[in-house]
């Protein structure tokens, strides 16, 4: 049950009560796509760095290990030894980027393995039954994620086919959550919207699935290649359409720029690879900008990556000194990077909640993006 606590013009400020915990929105979801965050982080990493939720992937997860064996294990949650909320994603982005390896048709998707070709196939039944081994605490419908620069005579087609197959995701969870031997008999379902950046179509697939009764919506499609500005276009769009008293989730968002401007907008779940991939090759966020620390300057410099920044890096390490065990490719540095951009990210949504609970969003958006500037 989503709880809408307060607003700040569109900024939504709520909880989402779920099986495994309450989580405060608007935040942002670390991307754990194979059950691990990329960068050697555990668990009790991610609890001292305040997060809220973990994201992880159907198809990697089916692919390898295989969800069954999840189940067998006890689900995703015990397998990972996690105890607050999981989203898992449906397996329809890789519809899109594995466009080389699929072929779509209305009774689902046939891919091949991207690890060992294997012939897969995956539909809405098939995502909702994997979701359900998995036991995430909430199930994306399995949809398929167009290209953003699609003609309009491919994309009505493929949205007319994603409401179906919502309708299908629908019954089949109905009837998972039933059955007796299901581990989350509470897993929630988000439906999707998709429609490119035509704002006629994302707008009418918006009323068609407010009227479903769903746990949550979320905007998909959308940073696979269009600009900032048609993004936030779309958000505007559609937002309005969507249930306020649902949560709204912007699929694959973003920098840290886009999450404030989508907040603004009226969204309140987020999800990006930027603050591990990033780290992952030493580019590191701070209230002044995105540091590249493997640049020359860097290398004496005796500074935390941030002065004030209470992530397990900077209270005791310098920037000269994880420099150094990138450029000696040593793993602790990769972690350090990755710990620190996860910490900023979920402490930027913190601030966030409490600028909307205090009704100063818009002050304190102006105020970041004003110190937010590049370093370099």
């Amino acid at each position: 049950m989503y709880k809408l606590i307060t607003t700040d013009g569109s900024a939504k400020r709520g909880e989402l009560h779920t099986p495994h915990g309450v989580i405060q929105t608007p935040v942002f979801m670390n991307v754990g796509t194979v059950a691990a965050i990329k960068g050697a982080v555990s668990t009790e990493d991610l609890e001292g760095i305040g997060t809220e939720v973990q994201l992880s992937n159907t198809y990697h997860l089916h692919v390898r290990p295989g969800d069954e064996i999840v189940k067998k294990l006890g689900g995703l949650h015990r397998f990972m030894s996690w105890d607050k909320p999981i989203l898992t994603d449906s397996g329809g982005f890789q519809v899109f980027s594995l466009a080389g390896l699929r072929k779509i048709k209305e009774e689902g998707v046939f891919f091949n393995s991207h690890i060992d070709g294997k012939k897969i196939f995956m539909g809405p039944e098939e995502s909702m039954r994997i979701q359900s081994n998995l036991a995430s605490t909430i199930a994306m419908a399995f949809d398929e994620c167009p290209s953003s620069v699609a003609e309009r005579s491919y994309i009505q087609p493929s949205v007319d086919r994603t409401t179906r197959w919502l309708k299908r995701c629908k019954v089949e969870m109905d009837r998972l959550n039933s059955l007796e031997d299901t581990i989350n008999k509470q897993q929630m379902l988000f439906g999707i919207n998709q429609g490119g950046v035509f704002d006629d179509i994302r707008i009418e697939h918006a009323k068609t699935i407010a009227e479903m009764n769903l746990d949550g919506y979320a905007i998909g499609g959308l940073a696979v290649g269009e600009t900032h500005e048609e993004m936030y276009r779309i958000i505007e769009s559609v937002v309005p359409f969507l249930p306020k008293e649902k949560p709204t989730y912007l699929m694959g968002v973003g920098t840290p720029l886009n999450i404030l401007e989508a907040v603004e907008r009226g969204v309140d779940f987020f999800d990006c690879v930027y603050p591990s991939r990033n780290g992952r090759h030493g580019h590191v966020y701070t209230h002044h900008g995105k540091i590249n620390l493997f640049n020359a300057k860097y290398e004496t410099d005796s500074e935390p990556i941030e002065k004030g920044c209470g992530c397990p890096a900077c209270r005791r390490y310098s920037r000269a000194y994880i420099r150094h065990l990138l450029k000696a490719k040593e793993m602790l540095g990769m972690r350090f990077c990755v710990l620190h951009n996860l910490y900023f990210y979920n402490h930027l949504m913190k601030d966030i909640r409490t600028a909307i609970d205090e009704h100063s969003f818009i002050s304190f958006k102006s105020k970041f993006i004003n110190d937010y500037e590049s370093i370099d």
